[in-house]
């Protein structure tokens, strides 16, 4: 087996020594004596059988040596910080890994917020997020294969917390016939062609049915809004999208909203905790960060009841 001629300390105090600008002020800083990291420095240098640093004057220089070698023992010290900080997590409970299952209408500026807030507490601490649909977000409490979980309808037996409320906009392109229409009813909207979104649950896929379907004799179905709104922006058909994803399209005038007598349509997304019992510190200060991040903050917590197997529509 390999046994190391130099020491992790010895790295440090090269790197102190470099990064202070001379031993004076390394060792005021690491609270040592001057003489005990010169002495340092110098049997590191002997170890190696290689100079890494060179004096002029009254400072001492990194040598091209010891510029190679003093950029890999950062990175050295760095994985063994890592590996401690590692250790101290498993110690804490503190988890490896979050998975975030996200409802795709929730607006991707709260979520970011939230991430870029976790991320200097997050001790290395990986973080997946996946998009669902409807009962997508449902299977992922169900199953508990994800950490936390926004959704647009809680579940029996469970608890969340308002996030957001989103307003869904009836939309089609400018020169769409429905555009003709004062107002549209349901019986109109019936027969053109509707885009909606496909549910990303089992139930979904086993009954092959896509929620957001309401009665038009035609529909297409895509995956994600954005595929809808570049659809729609082709003069084809009409969809209900997120009021923040489709202002820009309004805005610039390649799609226009709907007045309708159907009622107008808002969806309030929650954040669920599938297994509360399980969930460790950094999922919980992620949650915390969730929701300063939201638009909604509530005492009061949502509780899962009954409710129709089809869920929220992505439609009126």
């Amino acid at each position: 087996m390999y046994r190391p001629h130099s020491t992790l300390e010895q790295w440090r105090i090269l790197q102190a020594v470099v990064d202070y600008g001379g031993y004076a002020h390394a060792a005021a800083a690491l609270n040592k004596s001057q003489s005990s990291l010169n002495h340092a420095v110098a049997k590191l240098q002997q170890q190696l059988g290689v100079q890494l640093l060179r004096v002029k004057g009254r400072k001492a220089e990194l040598t091209e040596e010891g510029k190679v070698l003093l950029r890999r023992s950062r990175q050295l010290t760095q994985q063994i910080e890592q590996l401690e900080q590692l250790a101290n997590n498993m110690e804490q409970g503190w988890e490896h890994e979050l998975i975030i299952s996200r409802e795709s209408i929730y607006p991707s500026q709260y979520l970011f917020d939230a991430l870029s807030r976790f991320y200097p507490e997050s001790r290395g601490t990986r973080v997946t997020v996946i998009d669902n649909i409807i009962s997508g977000s449902s299977d992922a409490i169900s199953s508990r294969s994800a950490d936390l979980v926004i959704t647009g309808h809680v579940p029996p037996g469970h608890l969340g917390t308002p996030l957001a409320m989103i307003k869904m906009i009836l939309c089609c392109h400018p020169n769409h016939p429905l555009t003709r229409e004062q107002e549209v009813d349901s019986g109109r909207l019936e027969r053109e062609l509707q885009i909606v979104i496909r549910d990303t649950g089992t139930a979904a896929r086993d009954s092959d049915k896509d929620v957001g379907w309401l009665k038009a004799k035609e529909r297409w179905t895509v995956s994600h809004f954005f595929d809808a709104i570049d659809i729609l922006k082709q003069g084809v058909g009409f969809c209900w999208i997120p009021d923040h994803m489709v202002a820009e399209a309004l805005t610039n005038g390649d799609l226009v909203s709907l007045h309708s007598s159907v009622e107008k349509h808002l969806i309030p997304l929650t954040l669920v905790i599938p297994n509360p019992d399980n969930l460790g510190p950094a999922g919980k200060r992620f949650a915390e960060i969730l929701q300063q991040c939201s638009p909604l903050t509530s005492s009061q917590p949502i509780v899962g009841t009954t409710v129709s197997a089809r869920g929220p529509d992505f439609g009126p």
